[in-house]
C-alpha cells in the first residue's frame, strides 16, 4: 500500500508540473513545464507579425507570469491500479494579461510511476492587452512514464465582453522557480463604437 502512496504522489506532483503549478517542487522531477523543449520555447516566443484590416482578427501573443494555487478536494477515489482526484484552481495571471481565474481539475493516477492523465477547466476573468472580459481554458493532459502531452485551449465562443471570438493556445515555461504563459492567440479587431 506504502509503494502505491508513494508513486500516487508522484503522479500528482508531475500533474501538477503539466499544469505549470509549482505548488509541489517540481525543479526535482526534472520536467519541463508544459512539455517544451527550449527550441520550442524560443519559437512560440517569436514575434508575430500580422497586417491587420480592419474588421479582420488579430493574431497575437500575450506573455506574463502567474500564481496559482491548488485545493485537494476530499474525497480521493482509491482502487486497485488508480486514484482519482479533484482539485479546485486558483490563479493570478500578471502582465499582458492581467487577470484571475478559478476552475476544477479532475485528476487519474495509476500505480505505474511517472504515469497519470488530468483534465481542467478555468475561467479567466480581466484584461488581455487592454480589452476586458472574460474566456474559458481547457486542459487536457497525460503522462506516460513522465512523457508529457499536454494541450491548453480556449474553449469556442467562450469569451465575453470586448474577448467576444477570442480562440488561441496557451503554453508555458518555469525558470528560476517563476512560472510564465504565453498565449497565441486572434481576436477580431476592436471596432471604432
Amino acid at each position: 500500500m506504502k509503494k502505491q502512496s508513494h508513486a500516487g504522489a508522484g503522479a500528482i506532483m508531475a500533474i501538477c508540473l503539466l499544469l505549470g503549478f509549482g505548488f509541489f517542487g517540481f525543479s526535482t522531477l526534472g520536467f519541463d513545464y508544459f512539455g517544451l523543449s527550449s527550441e520550442a520555447h524560443t519559437r512560440i516566443h517569436s514575434p508575430v507579425t500580422n497586417t491587420v484590416q480592419k474588421g479582420a482578427a488579430m493574431a497575437a501573443h500575450a506573455t506574463g507570469t502567474f500564481n496559482v494555487k491548488l485545493t485537494p478536494q476530499p474525497p480521493d477515489d482509491k482502487a486497485e491500479g488508480s486514484t482519482l482526484s479533484r482539485m479546485t484552481i486558483d490563479k493570478q495571471f500578471h502582465g499582458d494579461l492581467e487577470a484571475t481565474a478559478k476552475g476544477q481539475m479532475l485528476t487519474a493516477v495509476t500505480d505505474v510511476k511517472g504515469s497519470a492523465g488530468y483534465v481542467a477547466i478555468e475561467r479567466i476573468t480581466g484584461t488581455l492587452s487592454g480589452r476586458s472580459g472574460s474566456f474559458v481554458l481547457q486542459h487536457s493532459g497525460i503522462l506516460t512514464r513522465g512523457a508529457q502531452q499536454q494541450s491548453v485551449t480556449v474553449v469556442p465562443d467562450s469569451g465575453t465582453g470586448q474577448l467576444v471570438g477570442l480562440t488561441g493556445k496557451m503554453t508555458g515555461t518555469i525558470e528560476a522557480g517563476k512560472h510564465s504563459y504565453d498565449l497565441e492567440y486572434t481576436l477580431p479587431e476592436a471596432s471604432d463604437k
